[in-house]
């Protein structure tokens, strides 16, 4: 293995095809994080089976497949944006708010303290002690404003006193949500979207449902302390699960904290490569195959080979002493796919032969070559042949 054939491949694709890759790689990568968070995982999957379909039948040049594809993506992708239009607004808008979201929760210093996440692990453990029903949502780096509905404006700092007398069966907003947003509560008596995947719900009631509603949704952390169980349960990225006590509960909050606003600190290129390395390797190695396939592959390209000349069967009584020349060079044209598959055998020059004696000469072209259909026959050199042909004694019998 030289350098020589690991810089050709760089030459080829040059740096704005190494850009394109790269941007695409991504797009890739961001599509598959986010399908592995909702539940488009398996759609995803089948997209790219029928998109490896389709590749292969523009590859091979099969037009009908190709054509019937490319109707049937215009069809699929109107029925993904109606199937999956929460989903998708869910990407574009973490794509827009991304950089903002991230420097507004750190200008508002979203951490919170040790000792205020310890008066909050404590009140609920005692909310549900008691058997008082609670829901609590705080917020991560999602914007949530759209997913919740009603409620009343607080913006008091968190305390055992505040989260108690809200959730007081006497107070009118006991049976909604509080949102805490940095050190204060933001609102109360908020209304969530309700989950409808009841095979994760279980036994949960109706706020329950609304955490894990708000889970799917956002990557919001939601509380709940069950009237009935006298149990605390955490919902977060679509899932639900019971918390064991108040330092369980502790160390999940402080954890959900550190992942919201890590503790600002360097990585290592190193670290960023083995996050997720393997969606990342697919996610380049898809997109070098698209801008392959798609992009260099569509080129114009020329091809120069060597093509044996050959004819056709003549009787015994009859045979070639000469051809002038054995070999000749033919150049095609065609886009860069097309060369991708195609061998020497899949060429052939074959000259109609004559039954009469003395040198035969043939003016090559198209006529007297045959090539595969995506490619257009440029030069021929020599596009003379002579062939001489000689009648011999006949061959006696045995």
């Amino acid at each position: 293995m030289t350098i020589q054939s690991f810089i050709s491949p760089l030459q080829t694709i040059g740096l704005s095809g190494l850009l394109d890759i790269l941007f695409m790689a991504v797009l890739i990568y961001t599509l598959i994080v986010w399908s592995k968070r909702t539940k488009a995982a398996s759609v995803l999957t089948g997209i790219l089976i029928v998109a490896g379909v389709y590749l292969l039948a523009r590859q091979f040049n099969l037009s009908l497949t190709a054509a019937i594809f490319e109707k049937f993506f215009a069809i699929i992708l109107i029925a993904l944006v109606v199937i999956f239009q929460e989903d998708l607004r869910y990407f574009f808008e973490r794509v827009a708010t991304w950089s903002f979201s991230r420097t507004f929760l750190r200008k508002e210093d979203s951490q919170l303290d040790r000792e205020e996440v310890e008066t909050l692990a404590r009140t609920l453990h005692d909310l549900a002690r008691e058997r008082v029903g609670a829901l609590v949502v705080i917020r991560g780096r999602d914007l949530i404003v759209r997913h919740l509905q009603g409620g009343q404006e607080c913006n008091g700092k968190l305390s055992e006193g505040l989260l108690r007398s809200i959730f007081d069966t006497h107070s009118q907003g006991h049976d909604g949500a509080v949102v805490i947003e940095g050190h204060l509560v933001s609102q109360f008596s908020v209304h969530l979207p309700l989950s409808k995947n009841l095979k994760k719900l279980g036994e949960g009631g109706t706020r329950h449902a609304a955490a894990l509603g708000l889970s799917e949704r956002c990557d919001a952390l939601c509380l709940v302390v069950s009237e009935e169980r006298g149990t605390i349960s955490v919902a977060s990225n679509g899932e639900i699960r019971i918390v064991r006590d108040a330092d369980h509960l502790t160390r999940l909050l402080r954890s959900f904290y550190h992942t919201v606003n890590p503790q600002s600190q360097s990585r290592t290129l190193d670290d960023h490569i083995k996050k997720n390395w393997r969606d990342k390797l697919v996610a380049l190695a898809l997109a070098g195959a698209l801008w392959f396939v798609l992009v260099n592959g569509s080129k114009t390209a020329y091809r120069t080979l060597s093509i044996p000349v050959t004819y056709g069967d003549l009787p015994e009584t009859w045979k070639v002493e000469e051809i002038t020349p054995e070999e000749v060079s033919v150049t095609f044209r065609g886009v860069r796919r097309s060369f991708y598959f195609v061998k020497k055998n899949d060429i052939e020059l074959n000259l109609p032969l004559r039954l009469e004696s003395g040198t035969q000469r043939f003016r090559l072209g198209p006529g007297q070559m045959a090539f595969p259909k995506n490619l257009v026959l440029e030069t021929i050199e020599p596009n003379l042949i002579e062939i001489k042909v000689k009648e011999v004694a006949e061959v006696p019998e045995e």
